[in-house]
């Protein structure tokens, strides 16, 4: 019975995933106008402009907003396979059409034995809370090289291997992904891969792998978790600034340091963590793959200096893998950062002029959408831990526990 449910066509996931998504279309083509900031100006402005440098065989080295591994000059460079489109346009078709990959990853990965479309539904609801944000960012082709290795792992370690190197070389979390790879052939393939595609690039374009040290004066952005410290000094007499620095709003002044510090502290406890989880593993359950990934980029993004709304992508993307599954016990933990995704879309674009001015309605967005986070983070932590390091509960056999009730007086 379940079986035949699974295998009906899922006319209601793929009309909600239709209407929303011709809304977010309209909504970057400028036919309405989403409340808030424009937030297609990364694409007409920052994008393009890579893009005119990047067609010269250079990386925009001289750009403080570059931030990026060398594979991210593929996303900004796409646009040019509809050379009968504007830049704009042809990059928006594009990410509709990434996000036409995940959910047909999603469904054709759910509709198989022991699977559920759950996944689908996360990613088809979680995109659709968080605005046209994310038809404007590249996140959400490296969320599809995402999804895809992880679906591939299961049964083709040496695929999700080659995939998660592709997409570390476009935004590096997807190294994440390897977390709860138990097998050597993920790993070797991950680091061939790697070693691949990023030596020549290395050695004809110089500034390639600049991004690594390019963010190191950055301050505390205005979203992320450690800014709560600021947004709520700034009411007790803080003389700091909120200012555009590499390509965000950041608090920049006295004690930024300290929390950027205690940022990075976090980071490495989470390090820690996931490197003791590891070594503590007694099984590994096929579906911990997924949920291990979505562990650690989880952890990563809640400690991190900076989380921008398409950083959300990731986890929406991850969480929808988990969730197709019928054994993850990621279902509170998706449902969670599902919710954080309506917050999101508040604090930005629609009121972020209120989380940049610190009021009491930005504050308040921020505290729920991070704390959502925070509450994520631990609940899928402590969910992993349990499924694979602790000791499962004993388990009575039926006949037993008759037996045993046979011989219990009454």
């Amino acid at each position: 019975m379940d079986m035949a449910g699974t295998r009906r066509f899922p006319v209601w996931l793929l009309t909600a995933w239709a209407l929303s998504r011709l809304a977010l279309l309209l909504f970057v083509f400028k036919v309405f106008v989403f409340p808030g900031p424009d937030v297609t100006s990364d694409v007409s402005v920052i994008y393009h402009g890579w893009y005119d440098t990047l067609r010269t065989g250079a990386f925009p080295h001289d750009d403080v907003t570059w931030q990026y591994p060398p594979a991210a000059a593929l996303a900004v460079l796409s646009p040019a396979l509809l050379p009968f489109l504007d830049y704009e346009q042809a990059f928006y078709v594009l990410a509709f059409l990434a996000d036409l990959t995940v959910v047909c990853l999603l469904l054709y990965a759910g509709r198989r034995p022991h699977r559920t479309v759950r996944g689908a539904w996360v990613w088809v609801v979680g995109v659709a809370l968080l605005g046209p944000t994310v038809y404007a960012r590249y996140d959400l082709m490296v969320t599809a090289v995402a999804v895809a290795a992880l679906l591939a792992g299961a049964r083709r370690p040496r695929v999700m291997g080659a995939l998660v190197a592709v997409g570390a070389l476009l935004k590096v979390w997807p190294a994440l992904l390897l977390a709860g790879a138990v097998r050597r052939r993920a790993w070797v393939s991950a680091a061939a891969t790697a070693g691949a595609l990023a030596l020549p690039v290395a050695l004809t374009m110089p500034g390639a792998f600049g991004f690594l040290t390019s963010q190191r004066d950055r301050g505390t952005e205005v979203e992320s978790l450690g800014s709560l410290v600021f947004h709520v000094a700034r009411h007790f007499g803080w003389k700091g600034q909120v200012l555009l620095n590499y390509g965000s709003v950041e608090y920049l002044g006295p004690y930024v340091d300290w929390v950027s510090s205690a940022a990075l502290f976090l980071t490495v406890v989470a390090f820690g963590w996931l490197l003791l989880w590891r070594v503590s593993v007694r099984r590994m359950p096929p579906h911990a793959l997924a949920d291990a990934a979505f562990v650690a980029v989880l952890l990563f993004t809640v400690t991190s200096r900076v989380i921008s709304p398409q950083y959300m992508v990731w986890l929406v993307g991850l969480a929808a893998v988990c969730l197709c599954s019928r054994a993850s016990r990621m279902a509170l933990p998706g449902a969670l950062v599902v919710v954080a995704c309506l917050a999101t879309v508040l604090e930005f674009p629609v009121c972020f002029a209120n989380v940049v001015a610190g009021d009491g309605l930005g504050i308040t967005l921020l505290f729920v959408r991070n704390g959502l986070l925070v509450l994520a983070t631990l609940t899928a932590a402590r969910t992993l831990w349990r499924g694979t390091v602790s000791h499962p509960a004993p388990t009575v056999p039926p006949q037993a526990t008759r037996t045993q009730e046979t011989l219990t007086p009454s």
